[in-house]
């Protein structure tokens, strides 16, 4: 079930629900009670490293051709 995080206006308490995504804008009460909150929009940050692809094997035994239509000429 995903995670929302929400502002209370009247306090400026942020805090998390579990919901389901049908229910992620329905109104939802601060811990400390009051009803005056906004749904934040939540950014997710994504690490790693990327790797290129390896060179996919040239069907016919290598050699010659290449280009943008396989081999052939594109005049």
């Amino acid at each position: 079930m995903p995670r929302y995080e929400y502002r209370c206006r009247t306090c400026g308490d942020t805090f998390e629900l579990s919901r389901p995504m049908a229910e992620s804008a329905a109104p939802a009460a601060c811990p400390a009670g009051h009803d005056d909150t906004v749904k934040l929009l939540s950014t997710v940050a994504v690490g790693g490293a990327a790797q290129a692809p390896a060179a996919a094997p040239r069907a016919g035994g290598g050699g010659g051709g290449g280009g943008c239509c396989g081999g052939g000429c594109c005049g």
